[in-house]
């Protein structure tokens, strides 16, 4: 559905249950470590605590501080989706709080992510309920539009798709591509082994540290 500045496309329905949770239990460290480093949010906060989040994305544009058009995609938010919300990035006004999380908690949404303001902050501590914002106010929402559900978003540099896998920890939060999942899970499963094997190394003092002087060898002779 398109109108004068709004903008309504279906739902994606991304990865299924079983292959979602897959990635539980992965840092986000790993996972980005194995999509080259240099994608993922780096000034959004965890509202709620330590708990992880993986979840399917349902994105949101909204003009900075208004919340209508969030509370539109809650008609077709489902189990398992994550809330993905493009607000500019502004935290003059909050566009979700603890009546949006109850809200999403009836409907078993696995969290949010809020390139913006949110608010309530104690009740998403409280219940554990997984919110990562830009930054927190007491000011509540305008709900005038426009804005667009189920687009491309920028969330914090990132580029998000509906549909995406979010996966996010105290970190940070990342955005996975359905086609590439598989392929980010199988470099991520094995770079825990490496640094499981690290840190088994380290405990009794048998890190091979040669490598060090060699790159600074490679670095010297690189530079004469």
């Amino acid at each position: 559905m398109t109108e004068t500045a709004v903008r309504i496309e279906s739902r994606v329905q991304g990865l299924d249950e079983q292959q979602r949770e897959a990635f539980a239990g992965l840092p986000v460290a790993a996972l980005s470590d194995c999509m080259g480093r240099c994608t993922g949010t780096m000034s959004l906060v965890p509202r709620h605590g330590d708990a992880p989040l993986i979840g399917n994305a349902v994105t949101v544009k909204t003009r900075s501080g208004d919340n209508l058009m969030i509370h539109k995609a809650f008609d077709l938010l489902q189990a398992g989706d994550v809330l993905v919300v493009d607000a500019s990035g502004t935290c003059d006004n909050a566009v979700v709080g603890d009546l949006m999380m109850q809200m999403a908690q009836r409907r078993l949404v696995a969290g949010f992510v809020i390139d913006g303001a949110v608010r309530d902050v104690a009740a998403f501590r409280k219940t554990g309920f997984p919110c990562y914002s830009r930054g927190v106010t007491h000011r509540g929402p305008h709900k005038d539009g426009p804005g667009e559900i189920n687009t491309v978003v920028t969330i914090d540099g990132m580029v998000v798709f509906p549909g995406d896998l979010i996966v996010a920890d105290a970190d940070g939060v990342l955005a996975i591509r359905p086609d590439d999942a598989a392929g980010v899970l199988e470099r991520a499963v094995r770079h825990v082994q490496k640094e499981r094997a690290f840190s088994e190394a380290v405990a009794t003092d048998a890190v091979d540290r040669r490598w060090v002087d060699a790159r600074i060898a490679s670095l010297r002779g690189a530079l004469q």
